[in-house]
């Protein structure tokens, strides 16, 4: 049994490296990788991101396997919203931070992240636990919990249409999240690479990069909420939603 069902928790593995790499996921966490200075935290960072994203795929996935448990389109389309609401405020944030550091007069980008947290926060809870490597942790593992709402119907659907023994099915679902973890580690250690290098001599050009992915998160933001609003019809009587 187990050998027969190998191949597909491979797919499964494999499958979650490559959900790691949609677009959502990645502007999410470039616009928080801007800030960061170190390699290792930005490997923390992604894999809290996917360790968020994973336990949200156990709950919903879980719930929909085991219990048979219905997502309503207007659920659903309302899971997703939540990440698009997400990404218009994570990239707005950063634009504030950025502008506010220009006010001031800083040389290079507003709140580096170090190792050892946020040494000038600009909002409150930055001030507060900017110090906490708990605090720098916490906020990628929500990031994380939020884009698994959107995507844990989509993945459970997959299970059900292959996998008819639940317990195989949750196996498929967490090395699905362990890829994912995997995959999102690869994308925020190789987005570091650039931010780390421009922060340390090129000031102006790390704020640049930051402006831009902080944009691309407001403006990719703004059409996915657009598309599910207007285009999906979440307001309507009837809207369309496919899980994916």
């Amino acid at each position: 049994m187990i050998a027969s069902a190998f191949p597909l928790l491979l797919l499964g593995f494999s499958l979650g490296i490559r959900h790691a790499t949609d677009a959502d996921h990645v502007i999410a966490v470039a616009t928080i990788v801007s800030r960061v200075r170190s390699l290792g935290v930005a490997l923390l960072i992604g894999a809290m991101w996917g360790l968020g994203h994973t336990v949200t795929l156990m709950l919903i996935g879980g719930g929909i396997l085991l219990f048979g448990l219905v997502v309503p389109p207007h659920v659903g389309l309302a899971m997703e919203l939540t990440v698009a609401l997400m990404l218009i405020g994570l990239g707005a944030y950063h634009l504030l931070r950025i502008y506010r550091a220009v006010r001031r007069g800083e040389p290079q980008a507003p709140a580096a992240e170090h190792h050892d947290g946020h040494r000038h926060g600009v909002g409150w809870a930055d001030r507060v636990f900017g110090r906490s490597r708990l605090y720098v942790s916490l906020r990628p593992l929500l990031i994380g919990v939020v884009h698994g709402v959107a995507g844990s119907a989509a993945v459970a659907l997959l299970v059900l249409t292959t996998v008819h023994d639940p317990r195989w099915g949750l196996g498929y679902i967490a090395l699905f999240g362990a890829g994912t973890i995997a995959g999102m580690m690869l994308i925020t250690g190789m987005l570091a690479v650039p931010f780390a290098y421009t922060s340390a001599r090129f000031g102006g050009m790390h704020r640049a990069l930051g402006t831009a992915a902080a944009l691309l998160s407001v403006g990719f933001g703004l059409f996915l909420a657009y598309d599910i609003s207007i285009g999906s019809g979440l307001f309507t009587a009837n809207p369309q939603w496919t899980p994916g």
